[in-house]
């Protein structure tokens, strides 16, 4: 035993060899932070890979839901991308998410990622193969306050301002056109709107106002009446209404609601219209130079008793009238002032416009046809919002998109689609 503890005291005495004993200890230590190092570089790359198949595939199941979709069809497919790893992912598709800050939201799609993969150097130690996880979550949410938009589907341009036009709209300014001048300010054309988007492109131009924001390749935004019903023709309904130049006449309505039907009505003089319905049948509203028409609260429904689209009703509103006019502020057609028969054909330009002392309140809607809007400077067109297949802007226009409280118009809250967890 003595012979024991003297030898271990002269190995411990020993200092031949130190070099060789630390480089063995920090070789091991080397070898431990490169294998680990590789590991968390492995490990990041995974995790990466992961987050971006989740913000890739809530986002897609968010546009189609924004389109009426199948929200899970279309992450899987966009999933379905990255064949190179969805062979080891686990996933849960939740419409709508059942946690986070979008819980309950029907407008979201939430998106949940597992795999199981082997660390190189860990694994050695490790018992069980770590799981990586990833999840995310796509809305549609509400962005921006629009009071003029375009449903143009095609590649045609969408909204334009053209000539001398000065547009001072305080609102945005959205098209579904896809084309790649979705919104076109030309000419000697000024435009205060914000923001500016399209489906399509909205190239940059010096017509708009410093600070403008053009926001190209977003989401179609809806048809904010779609649900919106035109009422029919009543039977008898075979009478114009004609206002001749210097001529003067009231004009009652009657009935529940308060309803009166035209083939046409030509207004050269003045008209003083009773509140509610007035639908023209087949013709036109054709408002002269000289022509003063004033209703506090009236809808102009232009319609057909027949189902050919060439038959429906068009507006023509010259730009010397003084027009008086607001929308309902209650029932069926609350805020809108024009509404023209969704079976109109494509093709056709209804004129919109008034002179310095014209007053306007509602929205104009045309789904189906182009709208070319002339305002004058002076015109008080505080609340006015302006739906239609294309929209033209010529003239001076002065719109502030200041509503008064419970009228029944207002501003229309645009939606994009966001990754929003």
């Amino acid at each position: 035993m003595l012979a024991f503890l003297r030898q271990m005291k002269a190995l411990y005495r020993d200092t031949s060899a130190n070099a060789m004993i630390l480089s063995a200890f920090a070789i091991f230590a080397m070898v431990g932070g490169a294998g680990l190092a590789t590991d968390t570089v492995q490990w990041t790359l995974w995790k990466r890979q992961l987050q971006r198949m989740a913000d890739s595939g809530a986002i897609s199941g968010a546009y189609a839901l924004a389109a009426g979709s199948d929200s899970s069809a279309a992450v899987n497919s966009e999933i379905a991308r990255y064949s190179y790893i969805t062979s080891t992912v686990t996933k849960t598709i939740e419409t709508p998410p059942t946690a986070g800050p979008y819980a309950g939201n029907a407008k979201a799609v939430r998106v949940i990622l597992s795999t199981s993969r082997t660390l190189p150097f860990s694994n050695m130690f490790m018992a069980t193969t770590p799981v990586i996880q990833a999840e995310a979550t796509g809305a549609a949410v509400s962005f921006g306050q629009y009071c003029v938009i375009s449903l143009e589907t095609t590649t045609a341009t969408g909204v334009t301002f053209w000539g001398n036009s000065s547009s001072t709209l305080g609102c945005g300014v959205a098209t579904n056109s896809q084309g790649s001048s979705a919104v076109a300010a030309g000419g000697s054309s000024y435009v205060v709107a914000s923001p500016i988007s399209a489906v399509g492109n909205v190239p940059a131009s010096n017509n708009y106002a410093t600070g403008t924001t053009l926001q190209p390749y977003s989401i179609a935004q809806a048809d904010p009446y779609a649900s919106v019903p035109m009422t029919s023709v009543p039977s008898g309904c075979n009478q114009s209404l004609d206002i001749g130049s210097n001529k003067t006449k009231s004009v009652n309505t009657n009935g529940n609601p308060a309803t009166q039907c035209y083939t046409s009505m030509n207004i050269q003089g003045t008209a003083n219209l009773q509140n509610g319905i007035y639908i023209i049948n087949g013709g036109s509203f054709n408002i002269g130079a000289q022509a003063t028409v004033n209703c506090d609260e009236c809808v102009f429904l232009l319609t057909s008793d027949g189902s050919v689209g060439s038959t429906i009703a068009t507006a023509s509103i010259n730009g010397g009238a003084t027009l008086n006019i607001g929308a309902p502020r209650s029932g069926t057609y609350k805020g809108i002032l024009f509404y023209q028969d969704r079976n109109a054909i494509t093709g056709t330009t209804n004129t919109i416009s008034g002179n310095s002392s014209s007053f306007l309140r509602g929205a104009i809607y045309f789904p189906k046809q182009y709208v070319d809007y002339t305002g004058n400077s002076g015109m008080s067109t505080d609340c006015i919002q302006i739906v239609a297949r294309q929209v033209t802007f010529t003239g001076s226009n002065q719109i502030s998109n200041t509503c008064p409280t419970a009228d029944g118009s207002g501003s229309i809250t645009g939606t994009q689609v966001r990754l929003v967890n």
